[in-house]
């Protein structure tokens, strides 16, 4: 056994990866392809806190004290491998190509088990689906799983558990090869807007804000308000979901409002961005993908959109920008489409081709949400298989890490996927 240890030592002291002392030092290897052996440029590479980028050849060194190397790059599954294995001549690290095909089950839709039945049958069929997002912290601010933060407690928003264990539910998803996204509503939230008053956005008069649909917000410029949601987010990492998507991650779009600190343009990104940087720099050590929903006219409009979200500073910070590209949504059209129900091809494809040639990053950071429920702006009109199969094709033409269907019934069919 002796002997073991000190071979084990040898070995890794030989790969650079512990000095004389014990303490960490360098490690180089490669990110490849584990299909064409090419090398990935800019995958995430991290060893216990420490975090590099790889560069054009798929190359990395890293200095760190750790026993995993983990490795993820948009359009692929994440990997992480023993310091051990990579003893010797290092073995690059291979990541295999993934491309996210995926519905949405809600906070009470992934409890109950008909709707959770039913969307787990999709997925086995012979349409390609392959993810599921499960709101782990819904559009009202419950939380559908027992948590340990003591804030959830303290304003009782996991008064109803529609997850009893997130653990064994996500090992039965990965047992079955399913992709798993938790998505978690950031800043629109009722229990602790409602909780903490201190916590939430005022309007001028100081009256907690709510929105058009009775709602109330958090401010983003606390970072008390931070904390608790990602708090949330290291759980959901630690319990074994491949992907964090935030959603909500804004400020509220209405007037007369008050802010822990003013509201400008300048300030509002700051919020924003912010808090995307300190996501990235927790979730880091659990090799989990980090991903944030925004607005479609996100993609089009240069200013922040009174909310905070500026595409060209929010893809930095992120794996995947999933823009919400839902034609009922685009009220005033595209450049040239002023009815965006009748083209769902071209409201994808352009907005995407619009969103990268102001981020300039591969298209595989781009995962849209698109529509599979009934527009409520034009025609009224059924999202059906014409409707969902063009808005999926602008996604594959345009090349992104590909999709995600919203219906907020949960209601889902085959035909179009």
């Amino acid at each position: 056994m002796r002997f073991r240890r000190l071979l084990r030592f040898g070995l890794l002291a030989a790969l650079g990866v512990l000095g004389s002392t014990g303490t960490a030092a360098a490690l180089e290897g490669r990110v490849v392809d584990a299909v064409t052996g090419n090398g990935i440029a800019g995958a995430t590479v991290t060893v216990g806190e420490a975090t590099v980028t790889s560069d054009a050849i798929g190359h990395f060194a890293i200095t760190a004290n750790g026993a995993t190397v983990m490795a993820r790059a948009p359009g692929y599954r994440a990997l992480g491998v023993p310091v051990a294995d990579l003893a010797g001549a290092p073995a690059p690290l291979r990541l295999a190509p993934f491309i996210a095909k995926a519905i949405y089950l809600s906070f009470y839709g992934i409890g109950y088990k008909p709707t959770r039945d039913a969307a787990l049958k999709l997925i086995h069929g012979d349409d390609g689906l392959n993810a599921l997002v499960i709101d782990i912290k819904g559009d009202r601010g419950l939380v559908a799983f027992k948590t340990d933060v003591a804030l959830a407690h303290e304003v009782s928003a996991d008064r109803i558990t529609t997850i009893p264990n997130l653990r064994a539910l996500l090992e039965g998803l990965h047992d079955e090869g399913i992709y798993a996204i938790a998505r978690i509503v950031v800043f629109k939230d009722e229990p602790l807007a409602s909780g903490r008053e201190d916590l939430a956005v005022k309007t001028t008069r100081g009256a907690i804000f709510r929105d058009r649909e009775g709602s109330p917000w958090t401010d983003p410029f606390r970072r008390e308000v931070w904390d608790y949601n990602l708090a949330l987010a290291v759980e959901a990492a630690r319990a074994g979901f491949d992907e964090i998507q935030f959603d909500y991650v804004r400020f509220p779009d209405a007037k007369n409002l008050r802010f822990a600190a003013k509201s400008t343009m300048a300030s509002r990104i700051g919020a924003i961005t912010g808090f995307l940087a300190e996501a990235r720099r927790l979730l880091a050590p659990y090799n989990v993908f980090v991903a944030i929903d925004v607005f479609g006219y996100v993609c089009w409009n240069l200013d922040d959109t009174q909310i905070g979200q500026r595409i060209e500073d929010i893809a930095p910070l992120v794996d995947y920008v999933s823009p919400m590209l839902y034609p009922s949504g685009f009220q005033f059209g595209i450049p040239g489409y002023p009815d965006p129900v009748k083209h769902p091809y071209e409201v994808v494809r352009y907005s995407l081709d619009r969103a990268l040639a102001r981020t300039r990053v591969s298209p595989l950071r781009f995962r849209p949400w698109l529509q599979a429920f009934k527009d409520y702006a034009f025609d009224r009109r059924v999202f059906d298989a014409d409707e969902v199969k063009a808005q999926i094709r602008g996604a594959a033409s345009f090349g992104a890490d590909g999709w995600m269907l919203w219906n907020p019934r949960n209601v889902y069919t085959s035909t179009g996927f």
